[in-house]
């Protein structure tokens, strides 16, 4: 701790410095000056925190110096040594908040009693302004995180509270719930894992900071991080005026900090948030992301079906089983080609893959009675360097997770491959449109007729023929449902060349003609 005296008689600063108990208050550093002007240079030099100053000096005098202590942003101890009982003097020493007044000549034990109670007092003081600093300091931290979780609860479901409204309007300024607002998406998985090597919260805090300074400007929104995501990063426009301006910058801001092509996702007006977010969540899930733009509205999203693994799943299989890779990578490339140029190739698309592919695996995993100990490869790094989307990546990590798969199985000490009756009835599901005969069954499984007819009937209740009709009655009801199908059209596709006997067929299985049927199900 410093202090400082400032008088312009020598004996009496000699005095202040015999007198005072220094070392007992921890004042280590003494400083003396002869005037108000030589006083103002060491204080702003040292900024001692315990001041003694005379009120009449030469230059610049004790109020001077007390007015220029007043204005100054010191939180030092000022105590006025004056040998005039003089009230002007003690009003201005009280105006100007000085701590205390000793008169001369100075009584040992008055001085030592004021230097203790200013000194205490100062500790305290400091004390609840470090303690105010640290309090300051963390709820700047915390903030933010306040924020993203308030507007995260409202993406999720609209249930805003009178104290989140009032929040609201004292932290931003605005009636939220009167006006119209658009949420942007920004998905900052790429950004993440190449430029921030992993750290999502290095990458939030980096980029909602961006996007605030720009957004702070005008008070046209607010970034924040949506907690019920893993790594979206969501703007809520509440002044739709600048959004497409606005959208511009950050997209340009981003990819000068990055280097990097990211997707952001605007939805459509709502004066509910959680109904503006759904809007640009689908915008993000469903745009075509061949595309390659760097904003898409509802406008971009294409109405196209979506791919289903799933539907491929026997061929798949097959080929599979039979441990080539070529088969297996034939089958892919027809489904790639399929994917590319009939079907929607979106956020939504890929991870309707990744869900059936890991349905699929895992049942071949069970079916084959392995139990896989460590995790399998997860191909998702279909992005290029620069963020953008590579659908030929996309196709090689696909690719990898099948190999995969296939060298787990061929690794496994057996393969269990179901019993001839179910093999049989796969069979049968494959070619229930064809002519099939018991005996051209017997021949391709290499069991006798007489077998194949008992122990099919053991295990399903019913004959073959009965097996195949009921399958081409299930078909024949999907087909029916299409109005532009005639029924020729309907027997033909289920194995009938006979569009009588199909009606015959049809009627004694169902209860009702095919037409009767038709006109069913048009009417429920």
């Amino acid at each position: 701790m410093k202090a400082i005296i400032i008088d312009d008689e020598k004996h009496v600063r000699e005095g202040l410095l015999l007198l005072a108990e220094w070392d007992k208050h921890g004042i280590h550093t003494i400083l003396e000056a002869e005037d108000g002007d030589q006083a103002i240079e060491l204080i702003t030099e040292h900024r001692p925190e315990i001041i003694f100053t005379d009120m009449r000096m030469p230059k610049r005098d004790g109020i001077t110096l007390l007015k220029w202590l007043h204005a100054s942003d010191l939180k030092s101890k000022t105590i006025v040594v004056s040998g005039y009982d003089d009230f002007e003097y003690m009003r201005n020493a009280i105006y100007y908040k000085s701590f205390d007044y000793i008169l001369k000549p100075i009584e040992p034990d008055v001085l030592n009693e004021t230097l203790d109670k200013a000194v205490k007092e100062w500790n305290e003081q400091a004390q609840s302004r470090k303690s105010q600093v640290e309090e300051n300091r963390v709820m700047n931290e915390v903030k933010p995180l306040y924020w993203d979780r308030l507007f995260s609860s409202l993406c999720a479901k609209e249930s805003m509270t009178t104290e989140m409204v009032e929040k609201v309007e004292q932290e931003f300024g605005i009636a939220i719930t009167k006006l119209a607002k658009t949420v942007a998406l920004i998905p900052i998985k790429p950004i993440v894992e190449k430029l921030f090597q992993g750290d999502r919260d290095l990458a939030f805090f980096t980029l909602s900071n961006i996007c605030n300074e720009l957004l702070r400007k005008q008070n046209d929104g607010v970034c924040f991080r949506n907690g019920n995501k893993e790594e979206e990063l969501v703007i809520l426009f509440w002044n739709d005026k600048n959004v497409t301006y606005l959208l511009e910058e950050i997209y340009s801001l981003i990819y000068q900090y990055s280097k990097l092509f990211t997707i952001i996702a605007l939805g459509q007006k709502s004066r509910k948030i959680n109904e503006a977010y759904e809007s640009a969540l689908q915008v993000y899930l469903k745009h075509t992301l061949l595309d390659q733009k760097k904003i898409v509205t509802h406008k971009d999203v294409k109405p196209r079906p979506l791919l289903h693994l799933l539907d491929h799943s026997n061929e798949l299989k097959w080929a599979i089983r039979s441990g080539s890779g070529d088969q297996v990578r034939s089958q892919l490339e027809g489904i790639f080609s399929q994917m590319e140029t009939g079907h929607a190739l979106s956020l939504e698309q890929l991870q309707v893959w990744e869900n059936q592919f890991e349905l699929l695996r895992n049942n071949w995993l069970k079916e084959y009675e392995i139990q896989q100990q460590s995790p399998f490869y997860r191909g998702l790094d279909y992005w290029n360097e620069d963020g953008s989307f590579s659908f030929r990546k996309f196709k090689e990590e696909k690719a990898k997770e099948f190999s995969e798969l296939i060298q787990t199985l061929s690794k496994a000490k057996y393969q269990r491959e179901k019993n001839n009756m179910q093999q049989i009835e796969e069979y049968l599901q494959q070619h229930y449109q064809e002519d099939i005969t018991l005996q051209d069954i017997a021949d391709r499984f290499y069991l006798s007729r007489e077998y194949i007819s008992r122990k099919f009937k053991q295990d399903h209740g019913f004959t073959i023929t009965d097996y195949v009709t009921n399958i081409r009655m299930e078909k024949a009801k999907k087909l029916l449902e299409n109005p532009y199908l005639k029924i020729y059209e309907v027997a033909y596709g289920v194995g009938y060349g006979n569009e009588k006997y199909f009606s015959k067929v049809f009627k004694k299985h169902v209860g009702m003609t095919p037409n009767e049927y038709r006109h069913l199900q048009s009417n429920t």
